[in-house]
């Protein structure tokens, strides 16, 4: 591990810096970062961040929280105006790993809560969400392009933070559901981010049916800016990279006004998050069985799934 002093930091410079480094830089910064992996690709300035949550694919608050560490050290970092041209980052770019990309919120961790009326902790879990999501659709406010890539199932508000990312794109094989509304719920930030990307009356369709979609259906309601072949997602990202890194400032300038002129993303989700923690607290003991059986179900499947991989 290379040791950075706070001086040592701010005197990167781009054309000094190795990959090491630069992951160096942003884990001293950050700090603790759980169940994710970091990455660096110098020829196109793009660190990769790769989502590993444990036990099972779900956003936990730990993932969650190692995302936000990450948005929030890049940005302190290299994220002043007068710190652009100098910045080794261009690019932030998510990845999953696996059939499974998300099974969305974790479920266990809300049973937990109900189970002890731990309304704080909903609460918090929330505004991590909020926070991941407003980091990524505001270009971590103005200063890299975010990217993801959808390798397999996602399912519910774990759409969501890929989704806020400037551009996200799905393999041919990838498929997305929000089946919340079947088990009386709603995902934290859905409702803000689809009504962005798909319009309000899309975004009310595909919330409210809990259907699933593959790519090209996906696709076609506004979802993904892209499909990419079986296996060839994180390559699509690196050719976009590549493609736009000369005329990334002017991209960047376009995606952070388009956010800007869309209002106060913080300001519009804050108050669902309170939202979401009061109707989670408040869910009946039928449908916190019905939770409980979904929780068995995912369990089975992931059985299922790794059994064949």
């Amino acid at each position: 591990m290379i040791s950075f002093s706070n001086g040592s930091l701010q005197k990167l410079k781009s054309a000094e810096i190795s990959a090491d480094e630069v992951i160096g830089a942003i884990e001293h910064e950050a700090g603790f970062l759980p169940q994710i992996e970091l990455a660096y690709e110098a020829s196109i300035k793009t660190v990769w961040v790769t989502l590993r949550p444990q036990p099972k694919p779900v956003f936990t608050y730990d993932l969650v929280k190692s995302v936000t560490l990450v948005q929030k050290a890049i940005w302190r970092l290299w994220g002043a105006a007068e710190q652009y041209q100098a910045s080794p980052v261009r690019f932030l770019a998510f990845r999953g790993e696996g059939p499974i990309y998300t099974l969305g919120g974790d479920l266990d961790l809300y049973l937990d809560c109900l189970a002890k009326a731990d309304r704080a902790t909903l609460v918090e879990y929330a505004r991590v969400v909020i926070e991941a999501v407003c980091w990524n659709a505001s270009s971590l406010r103005g200063s890299v392009i975010t990217l993801a890539t959808i390798q397999g199932k996602a399912l519910g508000g774990g759409i969501d933070a890929p989704r806020s990312c400037n551009v996200m794109i799905g393999e041919q094989q990838a498929t997305f559901c929000y089946p919340e509304v079947k088990f009386n719920h709603f995902p934290i930030t859905a409702v803000s981010v689809l009504s962005r990307r798909l319009g309000p009356q899309v975004a009310h369709k595909v919330l409210n049916s809990g259907n699933e979609y593959n790519a090209e259906e996906f696709e076609a309601l506004g979802g993904l800016d892209a499909i990419a072949p079986t296996g060839e997602g994180e390559e699509w990202l690196r050719r976009y990279a590549t493609e736009t890194l000369p005329m990334h400032a002017a991209r960047l300038s376009l995606f952070t006004a388009f956010h800007r002129r869309a209002g106060d993303f913080d300001a519009e989700l804050r108050p669902l998050g309170e939202m979401w923690a009061e109707r989670m607290i408040r869910l009946t003991p039928m449908e916190i069985s019905k939770l409980q059986r979904i929780v068995q179900a995912q369990e089975r499947m992931l059985q299922r799934v790794f059994a064949h991989n």
